[in-house]
């Protein structure tokens, strides 16, 4: 079934309307319904990996203007409050396939293969009439189901010079080799199959899905020397000595200060270059690079974690600059192409990102920066522009959401929920007030050791429990009003007792609820 977006209203009264007038309205709106109903919304599903809500000017202006994709939240809503799942690549993206948490789609940590054959929400869009496209990155491992078209990086993916995995004219999966800016390539497969391979006459979904800003944050030849004449502001955190928590925060390995590596700094390496890609990035990496190597030996400690800094955010958002671009590319040819009243645009990224809080990069914990991730919808007649929402909302909800908008009708067996109504401004009066999170990946990259926890948005508490083959029980409980940067747990505090019983109790009702029984 396929539902109506809006309800078409009269503009007079019947009282002063002759009958030919209202058989004449009447028949118009009736005329409207079957139109609407025969023409569902479109979706385009704008996706980016590690895009922080720090990097989008529509949350955060202070170190850099994105004036497209803030155009999404100036026609649409802004959501202030979405938490992921499970803070990383991978199992991120199969929560979004499948509206499940880890435990249950069975994808939780980077080295796992997502079972395709489990249902999925492309599925049930393409059993319901739906077109549907995926194109840039997937990371799952396996090849795409549920999908009319697919054009994927293969792995990870590099920023120059992609191979990527497409449907070849047996069926098969083939990998292409591509030349040019991964960023801008994932863009014009976009548009391409936008304009010339689906069908007018059906509905679709495209998810446009980027690398970008994913490390080693390679950036497009254009936006080399972007922000060379600008210092960015460091965070207030930068400089974190983690004493206010457990020994969890201490024992990662994701430091600006010590785990960013040469590579990383574009100090060596041409990661997948052709000739002529290395001569434009070395015009605009050597002569710094010499000169910071030059000085090196003469710099304080802090001056070096500040150069390596201011480094690594420039690079960061010179990636995030590309995306901007492709977001302006597509709104550009959905409105060019007259499809913009009936597509709805929604911009998210698979987790937040640390741009120096903490004196980290990457994400996987349960704190803020990376717990949060930026999320946008624009939908034009049913979403009031320039809104904003505080409701706890999460990627657990995405797979429900675009069933929601076609009108299909949302498995019982998904764990989330439709966002439809709250971007109606109309939020139900029994949504969550409270957020279940684990994290799986360790031993593995940056030891973030393994850890769940439940927030309720004023108050966080947080469970470690196993790091580098260690059980831990370590616990840590945050008031995000007195502590929005998570420096003092006061778990155990007496002043925190009915808190942090309430939790725990909170904590253990979702465990039971979301079936997550032993799962570690």
């Amino acid at each position: 079934m396929i539902a109506t977006s809006s309800t078409p209203s009269f503009a007079l009264s019947h009282e002063i309307m002759t009958k030919p007038a209202l058989l004449a309205v009447s028949f118009g709106c009736l005329a409207s319904l079957f139109a609407q109903a025969a023409d569902p919304p479109n979706i385009v599903f704008i996706f980016t990996d590690d895009h922080c809500e720090q990097a989008l000017s529509a949350y955060d202006p202070a170190r850099v203007t994105t004036p497209n994709l803030d155009r999404i939240a100036a026609d649409g809503m802004r959501f202030d409050r979405c938490y992921v799942t499970n803070s990383i690549c991978g199992p991120s993206r199969a929560v979004i396939q499948t509206g499940k948490y880890s435990h249950l789609n069975g994808f939780r940590t980077n080295r796992g293969r997502f079972n395709g054959d489990q249902q999925t929400f492309p599925k049930l869009l393409k059993a319901n009439g739906y077109q549907t496209a995926i194109v840039g990155k997937w990371h799952l491992g396996s090849t795409p189901q549920g999908y009319d078209y697919y054009d994927v990086l293969k792995g990870q993916g590099p920023y120059y010079n992609p191979p990527m995995i497409t449907a070849g004219d047996d069926g098969n999966p083939v990998t292409r080799r591509h030349t040019g800016y991964t960023t801008e390539i994932i863009t014009d497969k976009s548009l391409a199959w936008l304009k010339e391979k689906r069908d007018p006459n059906k509905p679709f979904m495209l998810m446009c899905q980027h690398k970008a800003p994913h490390r080693n944050w390679m950036p497009a030849p254009k936006y080399l020397n972007w922000l060379d004449d600008v210092t960015i502001p460091e965070p207030e955190t930068l400089w974190d000595d983690y004493s206010g928590r457990t020994q969890s925060a201490s024992r990662q390995a994701m430091t600006v200060k010590e785990h960013l590596t040469s590579n990383d700094l574009k100090l060596t390496g041409h990661s997948s270059m052709n000739p002529d890609q290395i001569k434009v990035w070395d015009a605009a990496y050597r002569a710094k690079n010499e000169a910071y190597l030059k000085n090196r030996e003469n710099m304080t400690e802090k001056e070096i974690i500040q150069w390596k800094y201011q480094r690594y955010v420039k690079d960061y958002l010179r990636c995030v600059k590309s995306v901007d671009d492709s977001v302006g590319a597509v709104l550009d040819y959905l409105e060019e192409a007259g499809l913009a009243d009936n597509t709805v645009v929604i911009y998210s990224s698979d987790q937040g990102w640390y741009l120096g809080e903490h004196g980290w990069f990457d994400k996987r914990w349960m704190y803020e920066e990376s717990f949060k991730t930026p999320l946008l919808m624009r939908w034009p007649g049913v979403v009031k522009p320039g809104t904003t929402n505080n409701d706890m909302v999460s990627n657990l909800d995405f797979a429900e959401t675009f069933l929601s908008i076609a009108g299909v009708e949302i498995p019982a067996d998904m764990q989330g929920r439709s966002l439809v109504p709250i971007a109606k401004g109309q939020t139900p009066s029994d949504w969550r007030q409270s957020f279940y999170y684990h994290y799986y990946e360790n031993p593995g990259a940056h030891n973030v050791a393994r850890h769940f926890g439940v927030t309720n948005g004023r108050h966080k508490l947080i469970h470690f429990y196993a790091l580098e083959g260690e059980s831990l029980d370590d616990w840590e409980l945050f008031d995000l009003d007195k502590d929005p940067n998570e420096l003092h747990s006061v778990y155990g505090d007496p002043a925190y007792a009915s808190i942090q019983s309430s939790l725990l109790e909170e904590l253990h009702r979702l465990q039971q609820e979301y079936a997550v029984g032993d799962d570690r």
